[in-house]
């Protein structure tokens, strides 16, 4: 019965709508067809006027109350480079947008048709094209300039003194590597990736079949799932693979973002400004944090995918690091000497429920930090 009313009721605006039409045909045959066309016309300038004012004072309103809510203060000193290349973007087109919109509504009105009034074609002029072309090149060009240094800053040659961390994503989480004391991250192969046990393919021992040998550096390498630290003030550049399809490290409160691609490991780095615990002092958000998302569609579990960045200070990262085991040992426990024989077994990195894993992780991170 529903159905069949809601049928009813569209067929019946329909007709309301039809019925309207062919009466405003016949009021335009009665008055005479140009004057009705004028007086319309007038109406339609009139209207024209009124959403360009209320248009423009939306667009205010909605820049005012949801600017400082999106995006906020960039969290990274090259974010701000991020921040300068949009607001000069913004002015640009801003300032095109006002002129043409403008011109556009205020014409529609000005010039609508009158009885006294006969119309001018303008099909071309050379000095005109010229200018609207050359002109509008020269200016996105000049910002693309200033996009592609940019570019080349963030991916290009971290500061010396940088921290450096891998990042590989994975369907559905992603798993971070630090290079131990050495300061050396050692091999790895995609078919010794193992998601229970090595969950990167570092080469551990060697494997005569794929003639491979065992890389001493791989042992002391430190791999965290979830979360990663960082320390403020000082550089950091993540080194990007992915274990299976594309992914994308978006980390939109430092500004940046780059894509993971499987076998082609890409680059950025950034310097963070504010610490996790001063991010939460200044938002008033005593739940915030530095989020890494997938901001590349990579499966139906894109919408889970997600790290946490906790950024602490030197001395809390020091003592974070001081307490964490190279990965190696969770693979061959017998070869860490300081585990008593009566430890419980090391949990593997993958997990089947990854929010659960990001819970889990942030919450002992944060208790080791305590």
């Amino acid at each position: 019965m529903s159905t069949f009313l809601t049928i009813a009721v569209i067929v019946l605006v329909f007709l309301v709508i039809f019925q309207i039409a062919k009466a405003s045909e016949y009021v335009a045959i009665l008055k005479g067809e140009e004057k009705s066309r004028m007086q319309s016309n007038k109406i339609n300038g009139f209207l024209m006027i009124a959403f360009l004012v209320l248009g423009l004072i939306g667009v205010y309103y909605c820049n005012e109350l949801l600017e400082p809510k999106i995006l906020g203060e960039s969290a990274s000193i090259e974010g701000e480079k991020v921040d300068e290349m949009l607001y000069l973007t913004i002015a640009v087109t801003g300032v095109v947008f006002l002129i043409t919109q403008i011109l556009l509504f205020w014409f529609a009105y000005k010039y609508q048709e009158k009885e006294d009034r006969k119309p001018f074609f303008f099909p071309h002029n050379n000095r005109l094209e010229v200018l609207w072309t050359v002109i509008p090149a020269i200016v996105l060009s000049i910002l693309v300039v200033i996009g592609l240094r940019n570019w080349f800053i963030f991916t290009g040659e971290a500061p010396k003194e940088a921290l450096v961390v891998e990042v590989t994503g994975h369907q559905f989480g992603w798993i971070f590597r630090y290079p131990g004391k050495d300061n050396t991250f050692g091999k790895k192969y995609f078919r010794n990736i193992d998601p229970a046990n090595n969950s990167l393919g570092l080469i551990w021992t060697d494997n005569p079949g794929a003639n491979q040998k065992a890389d001493p550096a791989t042992h002391d390498d430190i791999v965290i799932p979830q979360n990663v630290y960082i320390i403020k003030g000082r550089p950091v550049k993540f080194i990007i693979n992915s274990r299976d399809v594309i992914h994308d490290v978006g980390v939109a409160h430092f500004r940046m973002k780059m894509d993971a691609v499987p076998g082609i490991p890409t680059t950025m780095w950034f310097t963070p400004k504010f610490t996790t615990n001063e991010m939460k002092e200044k938002t008033g958000n005593s739940n915030f944090v530095y989020e890494i998302s997938c901001d590349q569609m990579c499966g139906n579990g894109h919408y889970s995918m997600k790290g946490i960045i906790e950024v602490v200070t030197q001395e809390e990262y020091d003592a974070w690091m001081a307490k964490q085991k190279p990965y190696y040992f969770a693979a061959f426990p017998e070869k860490d000497t300081s585990i008593p024989p009566s430890a419980p077994a090391t949990v593997p990195l993958d997990t089947a429920n990854t929010s659960s894993t990001v819970s889990a992780g942030t919450a002992t991170n944060q208790n080791k930090l305590k």
